[in-house]
């Protein structure tokens, strides 16, 4: 049977992140995806101008209605508006058992905040110790902690750590916020792995981190083990980046090319 994957996330109008990119990301990797939505979002490449917070009874709906019905491999978490609605999709995932990569949606790449402070501690409390794997960048792995942005690896190691003992089973510090010609991740599991790849002179980064997280979990729902998924990410990712340009859509930041395997 296809390997299926569920993303829990908010929709952007522009299609570059969130359910948009997620559920791209599921095609192009061979992957069925299903959907629940947390928010409805007015937004394009340079800005997000209005969020619409779905009801979380609509919430826990959907993704009763999705595992009820669909054998689910691996699921995606990205935006989530509030305390509640992070405690309504971690008291929904109770009875599921399969992987959970949870990205903690904090801030857009035009710089809105897509998180309140208030939220930070029901993320940690109810979702950090439901994670398989939590993909924080680099202003999230602060926020998380309560510390300042990583500037050198062994901060990102060290904060990668720290996020493990705070619940998440393993964590992928990601370096795209940093500074130089090479651009480091790091996962940080039983075993740490450093992930690189020449930095590329582009404005078009639009839902990286939705496509990254999605992929990995794309890969997990496949059966690769985590190491195996994060790598195939990260190199898939690059590729899409890499040629990102050629789309030319919008104005602002554009989106990744998620199908540069298939057309271009």
């Amino acid at each position: 049977m296809v390997a299926t994957a569920l993303t829990i996330a908010g929709s952007d109008s522009g299609g570059g992140a969130g359910i948009q990119a997620d559920l791209k990301t599921f095609s192009a990797l061979g992957v069925y995806g299903a959907s629940v939505i947390t928010a409805v979002t007015a937004q394009n490449t340079r800005a997000v101008t209005d969020v619409h917070p779905v009801p979380n009874a609509t919430v826990a709906a959907q993704i009763a209605a999705v595992l009820g019905d669909i054998r689910v491999d691996c699921i995606k978490i990205g935006m989530l508006g509030d305390a509640a609605l992070i405690e309504t999709v971690a008291q929904a995932l109770e009875g599921y058992h399969g992987p959970v990569v949870l990205d903690p949606v904090m801030v857009a790449k035009s710089g809105a905040r897509l998180l309140p402070d208030a939220a930070r501690a029901a993320l940690i409390a109810h979702l950090l110790p439901r994670a398989d794997l939590l993909t924080p960048n680099l202003p999230e792995a602060a926020a998380l902690l309560g510390r300042a942005e990583a500037k050198t690896d062994a901060d990102m190691q060290d904060q990668g750590a720290r996020l493990r003992e705070m619940g998440a089973a393993a964590v992928l510090m990601k370096g795209g916020h940093g500074q130089g010609e090479t651009c480091t991740d790091w996962l940080i599991a039983e075993e740490v792995t450093r992930l690189d790849a020449p930095r590329i002179a582009t404005r078009n980064t639009h839902g990286t981190g939705c496509t990254l997280s999605s992929a990995i979990a794309a890969g997990l729902a496949k059966g690769l083990t985590l190491a195996q998924a994060v790598e195939a990410a990260h190199d898939w990712l690059h590729r899409a980046i890499l040629v990102a340009d050629a789309l030319g859509i919008g104005q602002g930041h554009g989106p990744v090319h998620h199908f540069h395997e298939v057309w271009r």
